[in-house]
């Protein structure tokens, strides 16, 4: 398995040391930086021998509500936050496809804002929508290889990006959108994952699995 990490090399070398076996590598790449992420897709690739599955879940998530964000501020928050969670994910993605073989699975980590829409952090539900379609174009375009292409998107979960929208009162507030009265917790998100990227998943291909606690519901 390859982990990447932008900044957080700590967090990375962690999760690195809990993995069951051996042959587990350390992948290092700004996702805004196409070059880098060319470099670190085909390290990974040479590491292992090749790349079955892809998850891309890296996301930033920045407030710029549009009566309150300056031009500048506004301007930054829609070139980074594209940047990452759309360029980078579809950069990443055409690299490791040039790995993948039949049997290829690659999971998108969209998010509930996709689709109930996200006031202060526009540019990020964007991102996520049009990771949605991106999935689906994909999964069109790579089925006749054998490469099943799914996506995820979950509702409140508590991880390092969530934790000061969760903290103090902030928590009791998400949870009650749930009628499971709480937010998920980041192994299940895991658990889902596994499971769209396992070949039992195959014929689940260009599907989005809603994975909010019942807080948003669509036809």
């Amino acid at each position: 398995m390859a982990i990447h990490y932008g900044s957080s090399k700590d967090a990375a070398e962690a999760v690195l040391k809990e993995l069951p076996g051996d042959g587990h590598v350390l992948a290092h790449a700004d996702l805004a930086d196409p070059a880098a992420i060319l470099e670190m897709v085909d390290g990974a690739a040479a590491a292992l021998g090749s790349i079955d599955v892809l998850v891309n879940n890296a996301g930033i998530y920045a407030s710029h509500p549009i009566r309150r964000a300056s031009y500048d501020e506004w301007q930054q928050a829609w070139s980074g936050t594209l940047g990452v969670n759309l360029v980078g994910a579809a950069n990443v993605t055409w690299c490791a496809v040039r790995h993948m073989g039949r049997g290829g699975r690659i999971v998108n980590v969209s998010s509930r804002g996709a689709f109930r829409g996200e006031p202060n952090q526009p540019a990020y539900g964007a991102s996520k929508a049009a990771l949605v379609s991106f999935s689906q174009s994909l999964a069109r375009s790579l089925g006749p290889e054998g490469i099943a292409v799914t996506t995820i998107a979950p509702g409140w979960t508590t991880t390092d990006m969530a934790a000061e929208a969760l903290s103090g009162d902030g928590y009791d507030r998400r949870r009650l959108e749930s009628p499971l009265e709480r937010v998920a917790a980041p192994d299940e998100v895991a658990a889902a994952i596994l499971y769209l990227a396992s070949p039992a998943a195959e014929f689940a291909t260009g599907t989005v699995l809603d994975f909010n606690g019942g807080s948003h519901l669509r036809m």
